[in-house]
């Protein structure tokens, strides 16, 4: 593979995986993704949009287009760059969690936050 092929490889991982990203996990600006969301509901598409890895497929789909017109180098590109979202997906782990410190514990100093 060429060095521009690996660049564009990256470049359509990075891609797959922040789309995928914003519509399984993100609100979006203005909390648009999430009004999509609640009106998609519990049909096939609301169900999908839930799944990083389901929609993983569907968006590295068209971005297997900047690897190659040709079906098979598309197919097994649509693969991999689903393959590398769904692995940067993983290497981020599990987001943070912040919560609120119980009722009953605000005053007392002895308890390490």
């Amino acid at each position: 593979m060429t060095d521009d092929m690996w660049m564009r490889f990256a470049l359509a991982v990075l891609a797959t995986w922040r789309m995928t990203h914003l519509l399984a996990n993100e609100d979006g600006p203005a909390k648009i993704i999430l009004r999509i969301r609640m009106k998609l509901g519990d049909g096939v598409i609301g169900r999908l949009m839930d799944c990083f890895n389901c929609l993983s497929l569907w968006i590295a789909a068209p971005a297997a287009l900047l690897l190659s017109y040709r079906p098979l180098p598309w197919a097994v590109g649509w693969l991999a760059l689903s393959g590398g979202a769904c692995l940067l997906e993983r290497w981020g782990g599990k987001p943070v969690l912040i919560e609120s410190v119980p009722h009953g514990l605000e005053g007392n100093d002895d308890v390490l936050r």
